[in-house]
């Protein structure tokens, strides 16, 4: 099953993306479960399926303002350097790493598949990464890898954008770099895990302007889904709706010579077979 989360006419909704369009589940679920971050907490997805069975659309999907999948999520974790061959990008002859980089997004620094994606005025460094992210469907804490798999829900994508030069501000640290508003986007929706197994492997592609930038697969992975959610869960309750971004492949604008930098109107695809295709066009910062 394919959900998502959308405006119409302005008002947030959410619902089930079908042959022909979208079918609307708020009106149809009612203020029990006002979004789909609470259709997952609350175990909804069989009564959403069983919902959506046989209904015609309500709306065309090209109608619509495509928000974040969870547009209100508690946590968005962001891994780094996950894909091998990422470490030796960073030409600095460190060995590979123990456990994974790690660092979180505010909500409000992604926007929906469709949706333009903003370059700051301050810089000129925005910079794709294209990433698979696993959706929570399930609460837990000190998770083992075993039972990981339980926990998710489904399978997203992310343009995880950078702005590279921010990312050098702290010394220890890259969220100014990560979180400047509207710089990344996540969508176009989340298939649940009957239909992308998350065990895989998944592809993951990213395109600028029609050209393949990135393209990697789970299998290549140094800290596989199943280790982080159990690595993650060891400090803290993984949620229903939080959503971890699982690290991009190597090719990222800023490891060209001289760097790629996305500029304005440039097209941003990120693609996986399972899941479909995120796309965002580069716009200047409003």
């Amino acid at each position: 099953m394919r959900l998502l989360s959308y405006l119409a006419n302005g008002e947030p909704r959410f619902g089930a993306a079908v042959a022909g369009g979208v079918v609307d589940l708020t009106k149809r679920l009612g203020p029990k479960c006002p979004d789909l971050r609470s259709l997952i907490a609350r175990n909804g997805l069989d009564v959403a399926r069983q919902l959506v069975a046989d209904l015609k659309p309500d709306h065309a999907l090209d109608d619509l303002v495509l928000l974040p999948p969870i547009p209100n999520p508690e946590k968005l974790w962001c891994i780094g350097v996950n894909y091998k061959d990422r470490n030796a990008e960073y030409k600095d002859n460190s060995d590979l790493p123990k456990y994974p980089s790690l660092f979180v997004r505010n909500p409000s620094s992604v926007v929906g598949s469709a949706q333009p994606i903003e370059k700051p005025k301050i810089s000129e460094q925005l910079d794709y990464e294209g990433e698979l992210v696993i959706v929570i469907g399930k609460e837990g804490r000190h998770i083992p890898r075993e039972r990981a798999w339980e926990h998710i829900f489904g399978m997203t994508l992310c343009n995880e954008g950078s702005v590279r030069d921010w990312l050098h501000h702290g010394k220890f640290n890259v969220t100014q770099g990560k979180n400047f508003d509207r710089s990344g986007s996540i969508g176009p929706w989340i298939v649940t895990s009957d239909e992308c197994d998350p065990r895989g492997p998944l592809d993951i592609v990213t395109r600028v302007n029609g050209e393949v930038r990135q393209s990697d697969s789970t299998e290549r992975l140094m800290f596989p889904f199943d280790f982080l959610i159990a690595y993650l869960s060891t400090f803290a309750t993984l949620k229903p709706g939080d959503m971890i971004a699982t690290g991009t492949p190597t090719g990222a604008g800023a490891r060209f010579t001289p760097p790629r930098w996305l500029k304005v109107g440039d097209v941003v695809e990120v693609e996986s077979a399972g899941i479909g295709i995120l796309r965002n066009t580069v716009a200047e910062e409003q």
